[in-house]
């Protein structure tokens, strides 16, 4: 019989299945079932006591009274039971690698440089703003082909998917703009990442447009300084030995090449100053000037000192000054440069009007304004935007025999810069130019 009962309460089966009919029993029933299964060993030595007590002969009823007062006792002082609720297992169904690619993404958003990513189906997953600007928005999970068609650009990504390993290739592009870039694809890789997760890759845009610009201008500018001094330089020898020559007694030839020899070294005089001007102005452009300089009396002094070249080429300075002061901040004998430059490049090339008029706006509120108008042939539209670049010439042989070295207006724009001012060009074929200078 003790077995029996020891059985009963030892059996694991048995209390599983108790444990499923008490999920349809009420709370409190449930709770009693609970507090008998949690001290049952306590329950147990009680019975076993009673049965001792009644094989010694005891009363019967003071045996049952004694054990049910075991009972209780136990039962009551018994804790709390708390049901652990079985929880089911939840399948997860989160993509790590996706997960972590949306983290990487809210990175590469806020590059400036454009990003793509794709996956190992040479598939766009994500591209961000920078690429959307420059390459326009692109569907997201078509094949990259279908938004870059350059042949190299898809054989580095081919290549960089079958090997694992970053490439890198430069790419230029001539619509709408011309634009050079640094194309790079590498692998993405995600720390923790198994061997079966889905693979992942980066495809670079570095702009090096600028970069490559200045290269050019650079060589250009080599190239167009070697030409303008080599020009003059080849004439001083022709003459030289002209005179050491055949016009060594000739009195009147060596008069003329003199004179032509004394133009051409005041012309390669004249370049050497340019250019060192322009190496001053780059070194110090980061640095504005911080002196107030009265506009008025500097015009009047610009014009005082072209007043012997207009009168050569048969042009008329008129000044169109405001009344009082037009102050600025800014540096004075750069701007006496830059209004010298423009004033004589209006009588120079607009000496057809015989007349160059010179505006100054100074209206409370608004930007000081000087204006340079003359009344010559104008300039075509096509050559506007060119008119600042070194060497840049409208017509070489006009601007030679005007001993025009080409670098005017970029120093003018140099020092413009340096000031933080803008020079606006305007011109009609038949009508004339006008250069404003807006402080």
């Amino acid at each position: 019989m003790i077995r029996g009962y020891q059985a009963e309460f030892e059996d694991k089966s048995t209390s599983r299945d108790c444990e499923g009919q008490l999920e349809d029993e009420t709370p409190w029933t449930r709770s009693v079932i609970a507090r008998i299964r949690q001290e049952r060993a306590v329950l147990l030595v009680a019975l076993l006591t009673a049965l001792i007590a009644l094989a010694a002969g005891a009363n019967k009823w003071a045996v049952l009274g004694l054990l049910t007062v075991m009972v209780a006792t136990a039962l009551w002082h018994a804790p709390p039971v708390v049901r652990e609720e079985r929880q089911e297992p939840v399948p997860e169904v989160v993509d790590i690698s996706r997960s972590r690619l949306g983290e990487v993404s809210a990175t590469l958003a806020a590059l400036d440089i454009p990003v793509m990513v794709l996956s190992g189906d040479a598939s766009l997953l994500y591209q961000n703003r920078a690429a959307e600007k420059a390459f326009g928005e692109a569907a997201i999970g078509a094949h990259i082909s279908a938004r870059l068609r350059s042949p190299g650009i898809l054989d580095m990504i081919g290549e960089t998917i079958a090997t694992n390993a970053p490439n890198q290739i430069e790419h230029s592009e001539r619509l709408p703009s011309e634009r050079v870039y640094i194309v790079r694809s590498a692998p993405v890789e995600l720390d923790g990442q198994q061997p079966t997760d889905e693979r992942f890759f980066l495809l670079s845009f570095r702009d090096i447009s600028e970069v490559r610009r200045i290269d050019r201008m650079r060589s250009d500018f080599v190239a167009n300084a070697s030409h303008e001094l080599r020009t003059p330089l080849a004439s001083l020898r022709g003459f030289i030995e002209t005179i050491q020559g055949p016009a060594r007694n000739d009195a009147k030839a060596q008069e003329r090449f003199l004179g032509i020899m004394l133009d051409q070294t005041t012309r390669m005089s004249r370049l050497v100053d340019d250019l060192l001007s322009l190496s001053r102005l780059e070194l110090k452009s980061h640095i504005a000037p911080d002196e107030k300089v009265d506009l008025v009396p500097l015009l009047g002094h610009v014009r005082d000192s072209l007043v012997p070249l207009a009168n050569d080429v048969g042009v008329e300075i008129a000044l169109h000054l405001p009344e009082g002061k037009a102050e600025v901040l800014g540096d004075r004998d750069e701007l006496v440069q830059v209004f010298e430059n423009l004033m004589e490049n209006a009588c120079k090339y607009g000496q057809e009007g015989k007349t160059v008029d010179v505006f100054l706006k100074n209206v409370s509120g608004e930007p000081v304004e000087v204006t340079v108008v003359d009344k010559g042939p104008g300039i075509p539209a096509e050559h506007v935007p060119r008119l600042t670049e070194r060497f840049y010439r409208v017509s070489i042989e006009d601007s030679r025999s005007k001993k025009g070295t080409g670098l005017g207006l970029a120093i003018v724009k140099h020092i413009l810069t340096r000031h933080r001012a803008r020079l606006i060009v305007k011109s009609e074929v038949g009508k004339g130019t006008s250069f404003t200078v807006r402080f």
